[in-house]
């Protein structure tokens, strides 16, 4: 019950921290690292530091001439092995168990990793939910005092609502152009999910020992082979039975030797958690690449975020929103992109009629005019209350 208890805080943790109504400043691609990936990894290093789930984490035998405890300690603060390439040999005749034989003349394969696993869990948990902690600081709540009054409203007076889309509005018409460093900042976040997800990759398989890059594709190959021929890989990676050597001194002064037989009941649940994980990051990779792709094209083609702007503005004209998408630069998009996240429909689409009145209605002449060579100016406004609290002036 400790264990569920624990496991409730963490999703209580989440809903109190992520489910209350708050901005969307990002993708749902993007709240897979910092939203479930966190979640799965916290969850796991409870598991695993729960023993009430599976006893003691490690249990020696010996031949009685050392304690229990002392033996226990030490082959858990040390290290145990198995023999490589043993895995295969018959049990009961050839072996004690799966990789235990005499260790004469073969090499040893040392297992130390799982009184790190909790430590190294909760480390990547914090490695997926940095770039959004790095995100959250540059965004500075920008896309929240912006909807503020709009943003999970379902219903609001008329009049409420066209002020509340006036101020918007007026604030990004005057605030046009000047947000590609906000955008900068998102895409590089995106960036560093991605790469994020494939240094976990190989810090993971660095970390169990150069196993876990074929993990899951050997699992999968091991349940399609023959009952009497197969061997789980699982085993091989995550032991359940090891060896353990403990050197003391005898009653003469001579340093005795005593080998011991360890079982490693963790282990059965870190081979089910590295398993998830293998499948889970490769998800996660392919799925961060494919966005990190979509975003480059978004940035260099302006056509698909006409494509963008009309999925959410469906009775909008092509060629105004084409006009409009010529007048933005990539912060400018990004910006309406978060606004459509945010505000209802009926919101978003009258803000982007009387915005595309304002910029996209403008037509470059087929002769020379002094709109050629002038800056085109930004509509003239009141002096209208900014989000800082200050003043702004357009002229």
């Amino acid at each position: 019950m400790a264990v569920f208890g624990m496991v409730s805080a963490v999703s209580g943790f989440i809903k109190i921290r992520y489910l209350l109504d708050k901005a969307v400043i990002d993708n749902m691609v993007f709240r897979c690292h910092y939203r479930i990936t966190t979640a799965i990894l916290f969850t796991c290093c409870i598991i695993v530091t729960a023993n009430n789930l599976i006893g003691d984490p490690i249990s020696c035998i010996n031949d009685g001439a050392i304690p229990m405890h002392v033996i226990n300690t030490f082959c858990w603060i040390t290290y145990t092995y198995t023999i490589p390439g043993q895995q295969h040999r018959q049990i009961g005749t050839d072996v004690a168990g799966p990789g235990l034989i005499n260790e004469y003349g073969h090499e040893k394969r040392y297992h130390s990793y799982y009184q790190w696993v909790p430590f190294v869990l909760f480390f990547q948990g914090l490695m997926f939910y940095v770039p959004h902690w790095v995100w959250k600081n540059m965004e500075d709540g920008k896309i929240r005092m912006i909807t503020d009054g709009l943003r999970g409203m379902v219903s609001v007076p008329d009049d409420y609502r066209r002020d509340r889309q006036d101020r918007i509005l007026k604030y990004f018409v005057n605030s046009l152009n000047t947000h590609n460093g906000y955008s900068f900042a998102y895409f590089f976040c995106e960036l560093l999910n991605f790469i994020n997800v494939i240094v976990n990759i190989f810090m993971v398989d660095k970390f169990l020992g150069g196993a876990f890059m074929s993990y899951g594709t050997d699992v999968l190959k091991f349940s399609n082979m023959d009952q009497d021929k197969r061997f789980d890989p699982m085993i091989e990676i995550f032991p359940r039975l090891t060896k353990c050597t403990f050197h003391k001194f005898g009653p003469s002064g001579s340093v005795q030797k005593h080998d011991t037989l360890c079982v490693l009941a963790l282990n059965i649940l870190n081979e089910k958690i590295y398993i998830f994980i293998w499948f889970w990051f490769i998800i996660l990779a392919t799925i961060s690449g494919v966005a990190v792709l979509y975003s480059l094209v978004v940035i260099m083609m302006p056509t698909t975020r006409e494509t963008i702007i009309k999925r959410s503005y469906r009775s909008g004209q092509r060629k105004e929103i084409a006009g409009l998408v010529r007048r933005l630069e990539i912060g400018d998009f990004l910006i309406l992109h978060f606004l459509s996240q945010n505000l209802s429909t009926r919101s978003y689409s009258d803000m982007l009629q009387q915005l595309c009145g304002l910029l996209g209605a403008s037509r470059t002449p087929s002769a020379p005019s002094t709109l050629e060579m002038n800056p085109i100016s930004h509509p003239i406004y009141p002096p209208v209350e900014t989000f800082g609290g200050g003043k702004e002036t357009e002229t």
